[in-house]
């Protein structure tokens, strides 16, 4: 995103994302995307096992993630390695690559918005939100579930954070997880009925994060389902103890009892 991203040399052992441009018998000369610059990567850094013909391995115009492993800004030289990148790394680069991808698209639809420069924006908002969430594109995504006071607690002026967090409730799907139980509560007063509705109620109502809820059915007194939908299980986790553990402190302060099951 930088404008100077062209004097911008990547660190021995870092992950980058590169284009395969050419295909020689000796390697192959990659385009590193995210800093404008070609490196080389020798057969003997495809695999671990024997290399006949590299176009079994890798192809021209292909998306790769390769190891840096030397630079040497002088000689204007990267050595690059693919049989160093583990499946599992090449999967988590390739989803923080096409995140800084999204997060690029969206601060230049919104430059475009307020009618500043792309680099505007960048100087603006790209430092701020690294430091605080370790990338631009986590920090859009808790604008868009929380809203715009994410983005203003971290310095962003108001007109770039409203324009922001508006582009990014529309452009960005929040992911969800569900947890699910069971409450089973019951009260043998002659106001039990409204005891449970009340104990239910409050479990219900229970204060939760923005983008957060909670649904309550009945599947056959005493027995209610519960399910709790958020961003990611630990969060879903917390709510889900928190209002099981109302209901029944709700239940059993008016003399009657009450369980929860998981699943």
């Amino acid at each position: 995103m930088s404008s100077s991203i062209g004097e911008m040399w990547p660190e021995t052992g870092e992950l980058v994302v590169a284009s395969v441009k050419r295909i020689t018998n000796y390697g192959v000369y990659a385009t590193l995307d995210e800093y404008g610059k070609e490196g080389f990567l020798h057969i003997s850094e495809i695999s671990t096992g024997w290399v006949r013909n590299i176009r079994d391995f890798i192809r021209e115009g292909e998306k790769v993630v390769l190891r840096v492993l030397r630079v040497d800004p002088e000689r204007k030289h990267i050595d690059l390695s693919l049989r160093r990148v583990t499946r599992r790394e090449r999967r988590e680069r390739i989803l923080l690559w096409k995140r800084g991808k999204k997060a690029e698209s969206l601060l230049r639809s919104a430059a475009q918005r307020l009618g500043i420069s792309a680099d505007e924006i960048y100087e603006k908002t790209r430092v701020p939100l690294e430091e605080a969430f370790g990338e631009v594109y986590e920090g859009l995504e808790r604008a868009a579930r929380e809203g715009v006071e994410v983005l203003l607690e971290k310095g962003i002026p108001k007109e770039i954070a409203e324009t922001l967090t508006a582009i990014a409730k529309e452009k960005i799907k929040i992911p969800a997880v569900k947890v699910k139980g069971h409450l089973k509560i019951s009260s043998t007063k002659p106001d039990g009925v409204l005891r449970v509705r009340e104990a239910l109620l409050k479990a219900k109502g229970v204060r939760i994060p923005p983008g957060t809820d909670i649904k309550i059915s009945v599947v056959s007194p005493p027995k209610y389902r519960i399910e709790v939908k958020a961003s990611d299980y630990k969060e879903a986790n917390d709510i889900m103890k928190k209002a099981t553990e109302t209901a029944i402190e709700s239940i059993a302060s008016s003399g009657g009892e009450g369980v929860f099951e998981r699943g």
